[in-house]
């Protein structure tokens, strides 16, 4: 764990003076946890004080307690029990990521992000200690594995996170609302961003993911350079043994009549009832 220097005193700062972390990879939503931290708060204050570091303007930068302060914001609150705590960047962004390890629910972007500025980090502390004469590809994979020790994931479990991070974001949302699965996820992930474009406008085409095999033939298509958007739509369209019968628009005129904001998920819903419409003005 990064060693931090802590000010003995736990003190009240305006909630104004205090920035988030850049780059802060968790999600801070208003959602029924939220709720119900907030009325824990409303009938017993902040239990466990937030930890702050001083910045050279003279504000504070918030390591830990985003969820705090975003419910004392609700509250209206105007100042929050803070611990203030003398820290280097590469410390701030370790201690922060292993502060929030510990939600009740973490979405695999959250995780992909912090492993990945967590790990990045402890390559920079490793340069400047620098004590062997290893590669830097050594040096890479020994701080891997000393993160998935340190956060409880397997070696590979933490390399298939941190490759999440190179997924287009509207791929990366379907990995957390669950849509797409981890292993298919990261054999994505190493396709260049017009041809995860391509695979985007082929899945909302066709209203379906691809599977792990299909995504591993994807990836030796592309090593060969063959993976063409031609390519992506023929084994996007391959019938899979768990897939429902269902509307499959196919010609560019048809999807120009349907509104723009319009989910994919409804678009079925919303073809039925103009055709029921129609049906009901000709019987009329």
């Amino acid at each position: 764990m990064t060693k931090v220097k802590r000010l003995a005193k736990i003190r009240e700062i305006l909630i104004e003076d205090i920035d988030g972390f850049p780059n802060h990879p968790y999600k801070v939503r208003d959602d029924e946890e939220m709720a119900a931290l907030v009325e824990s708060i409303r009938e017993n204050g902040v239990m466990t004080p937030a930890v702050v570091r001083r910045k050279k303007c003279g504000r504070y930068e918030l390591l830990s307690g985003h969820r705090r302060k975003r419910a004392c914001e609700l509250l209206w609150k105007e100042t929050l029990r803070w611990e203030i705590v003398e820290i280097d960047d590469d410390a701030a962004i370790i201690f922060m990521c292993d502060s929030n390890l510990y939600r009740t629910r973490i979405l695999p972007s959250e995780k992909a992000f912090a492993y990945k500025m967590r790990l990045d980090a402890m390559k920079r502390q490793g340069k400047r200690n620098d004590l062997t004469c290893a590669t830097s590809v050594h040096k890479s994979e020994r701080s891997r594995n000393i993160l998935a020790k340190e956060v409880g994931e397997s070696h590979e479990t933490v390399r298939r996170y941190i490759r999440l991070t190179e997924l287009i974001p509207e791929i990366l949302k379907m990995v957390d609302e669950g849509q797409v699965g981890l292993r298919p996820a990261v054999e994505i992930s190493y396709l260049p961003n017009d041809l995860q474009e391509e695979l985007l406008d082929c899945m909302e085409l066709e209203a379906c993911t691809p599977n792990h095999a299909q995504t591993l033939r994807m990836r030796v298509l592309l090593s060969d350079g063959k993976l063409t958007p031609e390519a992506i739509a023929e084994i996007m369209q391959e019938e899979k043994p768990n897939q429902r019968e269902k509307i499959i628009l196919r010609d560019e005129r048809v999807r120009r009549l349907l509104p723009k904001d319009l989910p994919v998920s409804k678009r079925e819903a919303y073809i039925i009832a103009a055709l029921a419409h129609y049906v009901k003005i000709r019987q009329g």
